[in-house]
């Protein structure tokens, strides 16, 4: 095996996300990491894009940045498609150039939620709103380019830094003797801690066999297990100490009680059969995986 695929550059986009932050620890040991994002970075212009490729000239690609605001993509649809949809398909277009491999994350939000059984990597996308359409042009823009790559499908994304349900759970519940959680809006909470340490094994895997193609394609990455968010705030408020704890009650509630700019998938639980199947990786159970995200806070 060629030195470079035992210690390989990496360039990873999105050092500051919650994903990217927690990457540049896992990947630290795999190979030499060059960590970028906003404004070094901007990846609603290919000339920046292309350049940090050209210059770094990776043998693994890691797009860990994002447009996430899934409420404000309806008023700023552009932005969202130039960072979700356009920038992935160019990483995609320059990693192929160089002979690099190129990780992506996409999101549950693909879905619109009317199954009542987990979504497997072939079920047929339709979002609900601009964020899901932007995250699935990026996801269709690097399959069309047919280069080295691996697509990892998240679902409810959290972690102990950045902005989140957890942390705005733990801080509400501090100040509020009452929560009001939606109760019919299902998917897999997922530490961001977790999907970093899950990648990194994927790619020390593919690193080993020394074969960038073989692998190819889209994975769905999420805790085991599914809960409501309504399950997942009370799981939350559970752990806080009692004198940390003003909320008293957390009640649970429609949807339509709770309304928003973009219509949220009802059901977005994913199945990570295929992900155990082909890298013998399963996730713990996602209520597990909170305590440890807990236990990394205190």
């Amino acid at each position: 095996m060629p030195y470079a695929m035992h210690f390989p550059r990496i360039l990873l986009i999105g050092r500051i996300g919650q994903v990217g932050w927690e990457l540049r620890r896992t990947l630290a040991p795999l190979g030499q990491v060059v960590c970028v994002d906003y404004p070094e970075v901007d990846l609603t212009d290919g000339l920046s894009i292309r350049r940090w490729v050209h210059e770094v000239a990776p043998q693994i690609i890691i797009n860990a940045a994002a447009y996430t605001a899934v409420d404000k993509a309806e008023t700023q649809s552009d932005l969202a498609f130039k960072i979700n949809g356009t920038a992935p398909g160019i990483l995609a277009e320059e990693a192929k150039k160089c002979g690099a491999l190129l990780i992506h994350y996409s999101t549950d939000y693909i879905f619109d939620g009317t199954k009542t059984v987990p979504y497997v990597e072939e079920d047929i996308p339709n979002p609900l709103g601009v964020y899901g359409h932007s995250k699935l042009a990026g996801d269709n823009a690097i399959r069309q380019v047919d280069g080295n790559h691996l697509i990892f499908r998240l679902c409810w994304v959290y972690g102990a830094r950045g902005s989140n349900f957890l942390l705005t759970i733990r801080r509400l519940a501090s100040e509020r003797e009452k929560l009001r959680v939606v109760r019919d809006q299902f998917g897999c909470p997922t530490s961001s801690r977790m999907i970093a340490e899950a990648t990194s094994l994927v790619l020390r895997k593919v690193l080993c066999e020394n074969d960038l193609s073989r692998y190819n394609g889209t994975y769905n990455l999420a805790a085991a297990g599914s809960a409501s968010w309504h399950r997942f705030a009370e799981s939350i408020v559970a752990l806080i100490p009692p004198e940390h704890r003003k909320c008293r009650e957390v009640e649970p509630i429609p949807s339509s009680e709770y309304p928003t700019s973009t219509q949220r998938p009802p059901y977005s639980v994913l199945s990570t059969a295929k992900l155990q199947q082909v890298f013998g990786l399963r996730l713990p159970d996602w209520e597990d995986g909170l305590k440890l995200v807990w236990e990394s806070m205190t």
